[in-house]
This record gives C-alpha cells, structure tokens and sequence, in this order.
C-alpha cells in the first residue's frame, strides 16, 4: 500500500521542481563571444557587417571621396584586362572622420581572352559571370565626377588599370592606403586588407571589388590611438605632400644592391621611363638623397634626374 506521506513529498518535491529556473537555457552567441573577450588567451573574430552611417555631421562642411578597387585578369596593367570594378562613395569631415556612405558601383567586364584558372580561384569571378558584360565609361565617370580624392589599397596597380578605362581618372588626386600610411610605425606588422581587418577584430569574404572596399572602409575609420586621429586623416596628409622622384641613372652596376637596401626600385623602362633605379622620398629629403647619390654611387658632382610628384600624377602611367 503506497505511504501517504511519501507521495505529499513527492508531489511537493515535483512542484518545488517546476518553480525553479530552468538551467538549461544556452548563452547567446554574442554573450559567448563578450565573455571570451574578457580573457587575455582569447580574440575574437566578427564578420564584417557593413554600415552607412559613420559619424553625423552636425552642420558641418564635408567633403566626397570614391574607394575603389579592381579584380583584374592578371597583374600587367599594360595588356591584362579589368574584370571587376567596384567604387565606394562616402563623405569625409575636415578632420578626417568618416561621414556617411553615399553610394556603391559595381560591375563587371569580360575580357577578350578566358579568366585564367588561377584568378577564378583567388576571386571566385567565372566567364560565366562576366560574360555579356562590359563598362561604361559614361556610367564611371558620372559615379566619380564629384570625389576629390579616389583611394586604393594599392594605388600604383588599381590607377594605371583605370586610366585605361575611364579617363576621368587620369585627372583625379589619388591617395594609396599601403604605401602612404606607415603601418609599422603605427603598431601594425603588415599593410595586406585581410591583416588590417583583423586587427579590427573583423573578416570579410576577400577579392570582391566592392566587399574590399568597404573593408578598407572600416580600416580608414580606425582611430590610431598614438595620435588621436583617424587612418584616414593620415593618409590624406600623406598624399597631399610633394615628392621628389630621384633617378639613379646609370649607376655603377656592382652598387645595385646597395641602392636596393636603401631603398631604391628598379625600371626596366618597358613603359618608357628611364632603365634605371629610382627612389621616391619626402622635398625635405631630397638634398640629403642627392648627396648620398654623389658622394656614395658616384663619387663626383653629377647631374641627378629629378621629377616632382603630387595626388594628381603619382601612381599614373605617366609618372
């Protein structure tokens, strides 16, 4: 026969049960990725989301600037052929915090050979997705016609491309996020996309023109805590500056290598420039490069090619 008072407690033990909280409710990932924040042996990672609005303008002036980026048959901007052009549109204050995304371009291109099988696998772009399609300068340049400045994370490739295309931007001030900002001296160990993005504690899906600019978007937002400015104020300081080109013209051959760890970059002058090795440094430094190069490489009071370069032709074809 049941006990009585066995079932009373029984029957209070299971309401007692049903009025506790349930501790089998899982934490958010959100709330999982906080707390592993809190813990020096561990980063996390977001995906980037990308967002419109960066910082209000409260009546003031701004001013209008294009990212931009190209996804290219290969790397020859002389015969390979743009497959994918993708344009950021965004306003910037006169400190150089970023206003607002104004508009985006995209589009593709198909060239007249097939996508070589090792650009399709780092960009994911097929001739399927390009076939049929192609781009209109019109379209382009009324997109870019009010920047004052157009941004790439490498300048001195995406430039030359589109000077082929549109010649718009042969006219326009450019600005290179890689080689324009000291990254190192910034506490970054690289200047490549994916690493700047992670340092951001962010990622993103690579190779896409327009998903690459708008990561470079958030790079250019990042506050560097040195200077209490944003990346992009110091790349735009950078790029209004003159820079003085000095040609090593026919240097003693054996001293290459000491012109290379100074810094120096060869031209094969394939592309009309002279054959020769050349530096491209600060107008305070220029007496000091000359003086090296007579003194050092030459040994005797020579004659040094000289070319001044600015936003408007530095990275060109022409220069």
């Amino acid at each position: 026969m049941p006990d009585p008072v066995r079932s009373d407690r029984l029957s209070n033990f299971h309401q007692n049960d049903r009025s506790q909280p349930n501790m089998t409710v899982q934490p958010t990932l959100a709330e999982i990725a906080g707390m592993l924040e809190q813990s020096p042996d561990y980063k996390v990672l977001r995906r980037l989301v990308p967002r419109s609005d960066f910082t209000p303008s409260d009546g003031q002036p701004t001013k209008t600037a294009i990212l931009l980026d190209v996804e290219t048959t290969g790397l020859d901007p002389a015969c390979d052929e743009i497959i994918e052009i993708g344009m950021v549109k965004f306003t910037y204050l006169s400190d150089g915090r970023i206003g607002r995304v104004i508009d985006t371009f995209s589009c593709f291109n198909q060239p007249s050979i097939a996508i070589p099988a090792e650009i399709t696998a780092l960009t994911g772009i097929t001739d399927e997705m390009v076939e049929g399609h192609s781009l209109n300068e019109a379209r382009i340049a009324e997109f870019a016609s009010d920047a004052v400045v157009v941004i790439a994370h490498n300048a001195g490739f995406d430039r030359k491309f589109m000077e082929r295309y549109a010649a718009l931007f042969t006219l326009k001030a450019w600005a290179c996020s890689v080689s324009e900002v000291e990254w190192r001296g910034h506490g970054f160990e690289g200047s490549r996309l994916p690493y700047l993005l992670m340092k951001a504690g962010l990622f993103h899906e690579a190779h896409r023109a327009v998903d690459d600019c708008l990561a470079l978007l958030e790079i250019l937002a990042i506050t560097l805590p040195q200077l209490d400015r944003t990346v992009l104020s110091v790349l735009l300081e950078r790029a209004r500056r003159k820079t003085i080109r000095i040609w090593a013209e026919q240097s003693p051959f054996e001293l290459k290598d000491a012109l290379k760890r100074r810094g120096y970059r060869w031209s094969d002058g394939a592309d009309g420039r002279p054959r020769s090795w050349y530096i491209d440094v600060d107008e305070c430094n220029r007496d000091t490069e000359i003086e090296y190069l007579q003194k050092t490489i030459y040994q005797a009071d020579v004659d040094i090619r000289l070319q001044i370069l600015t936003a408007f032709d530095r990275f060109s074809v022409r220069s």
